[in-house]
């Protein structure tokens, strides 16, 4: 209890009874509505890949008690869909008003498993600020591209204002922005904000009403879908600039990059010609394990006379628990 103090009003001592005590501090300031902090939309040109890890043993657990995360993760990563965006620059934005703290630019962009990546040394978060929010509030932004970064240390900076762009520096395999929230030094997750509270309570988070809604909770989503015109490995997907087949075109492909897959999943991806007939069809079994990430492609090669013009369209089908779980189709026309 803060001491009590004895209140005076033009000189005179109030007494015979006990004054009224004064609070010592102020009351606890309101944390900040977070923004996206990133240039993008989630379910069309990003995802979330991992969230904030709230188990605080071996394990990990997301905030609606899930596995979109891995072990002793300290924020939420915004993926862009391949290499080919973060070549076209995709902005990172402030997700609050504030001061920037700190920052460090000058880290190469490169994959952690890149040949001749270079040591870490202790530069995990790569290219990145600190963003002061007041009130012992801060946001870290982490990977952004080297010589993106737009601002300054003690820059103040507007809720939405793009302070550089997002790269593949640090810790990182494939392009993204790494957000923190902290509060007195303590990472918060912006989900879940509630100290001690039980993954899947629910409740209000962090996000502004426009940003929670657009970040509603995925189980697994589609982070590529297209056509080429060749079989493909991850890292051409990764790549971008796949290209995509004609009417002379001696394969045709269709691709799927699913993101947060769970043991047990099983995939179906079949395409179709414009008469409706399977021209190619992929059954994965179930998963013996979750997948961060699976390419999955159903193709053939030209026909003797030539592919039937019209639209091919390929569709999808993620089954969890006997229950659709992620779909998605899409067409080309020939």
């Amino acid at each position: 209890m803060p001491p009590k103090r004895m209140l005076a009003l033009a000189g005179v001592v109030f007494a015979g009874a006990l004054a009224p005590a004064i609070a010592d501090s102020a009351p606890e300031p309101a944390p900040p509505k977070l923004g996206l902090p990133i240039a993008c939309r989630p379910g069309q040109t990003c995802e979330v890949q991992n969230y904030l890890d709230r188990d605080p043993g071996p394990g990990a657990q997301d905030w609606r008690c899930g596995a979109r995360t891995y072990q002793n993760h300290n924020g939420v990563d915004f993926r862009i869909l391949d290499m080919a965006a973060q070549r076209r620059g995709v902005a990172v934005l402030a997700a609050a008003a504030g001061k920037v703290s700190r920052l460090r630019d000058g880290v190469q962009d490169i994959s952690i498993k890149a040949p001749g990546a270079p040591p870490l040394n202790g530069q995990d978060c790569g290219n990145g600020l600190v963003i002061d929010h007041g009130g012992g509030w801060e946001t870290q932004y982490c990977h952004m591209a080297k010589g993106s970064l737009s601002v300054k240390a003690g820059d103040t900076v507007a809720a939405g204002q793009p302070v550089g762009k997002v790269g593949l520096s640090g810790n990182t395999e494939y392009p993204h922005l790494h957000l923190t929230v902290r509060r007195a030094g303590v990472v918060v997750d912006p989900f879940a904000p509630k100290p001690g509270a039980a993954c899947g309570a629910g409740g209000p988070g962090l996000w502004s009403e426009e940003a929670g809604r657009l970040l509603a909770y995925q189980t697994g989503a589609v982070l590529n879908a297209g056509f080429a015109d060749r079989p493909m490995t991850n890292d051409d997907v990764e790549a971008g600039g796949l290209s995509a087949p004609q009417a002379g075109s001696g394969v045709l492909v269709a691709y799927v990059r699913a993101i947060g897959l769970k043991a047990g999943d099983t995939q179906h991806l079949v395409l179709t010609g414009p008469k409706g007939e399977v021209v190619s069809e992929t059954r994965i079994p179930a998963l013996d394990r979750d997948k961060a990430q699976y390419l999955l492609y159903a193709g053939r090669k030209r026909p003797p006379a030539g592919w039937t013009p019209g639209t091919y369209t390929a569709r999808y089908e993620v089954t969890r628990a006997g229950a659709a779980a992620i779909r998605r189709t899409f067409s080309l026309r020939l």
